[in-house]
């Protein structure tokens, strides 16, 4: 029977959902993952690789060690397979340090000079909601590339297809 812990559905779901958004980007050529939108980061590798970086760096607050450089800041052309074995590392670290400690509990990040403090459940809410996000503006540019089928993406296509 599947999960009804609403944080771990999520989190699984963020995962997967993210996933499904990095296995279409590898089905596309170069200049359909670079082709500029006006939307979000403007394409859909740097869309997929903010993604991965903005995780990498929650996970570096949740651990408590210093932030490592944002991956997207990088000038470096990722392919869809480098950007997903990212992810692969990545993801399931976040779980982890989300399940390692309350929800209630604080850490500091510091940003533009300035120190910040958030609670664990903070740090979570946005991570997923930042998520959900970028991977809308994602299935926008799909749309817009007129790639068909798009990406699963819902709680539900989740549940649907985790269930079978």
């Amino acid at each position: 029977m599947p999960s009804s812990n609403p944080t771990e559905i999520l989190l699984k779901h963020d995962r997967w959902a993210t996933r499904q958004i990095l296995q279409h980007c590898a089905a596309l050529t170069p200049e359909q993952l670079d082709q500029k939108f006006e939307i979000g980061p403007g394409s859909l590798r740097a869309a997929a690789l903010h993604l991965v970086s903005a995780q990498r760096t929650w996970c570096d607050t949740l651990a408590g060690r210093p932030v490592r450089p944002h991956l997207d800041k990088d000038v470096k052309t990722r392919t869809p397979a480098e950007i997903m074995a990212l992810h692969d590392e990545v993801a399931p670290e976040f779980i982890a340090l989300v399940a390692a400690h309350p929800p209630d509990q604080t850490v500091t990040r510091e940003r533009g000079g300035k120190t910040h403090t958030f609670t664990r459940g903070t740090v979570l809410a946005h991570v997923l909601v930042h998520g959900a996000h970028h991977r809308a503006q994602c299935i926008n540019m799909f749309r817009r590339l007129g790639v068909t089928p798009l990406p699963p993406s819902s709680v539900i296509e989740w549940a649907f297809m985790e269930d079978k």
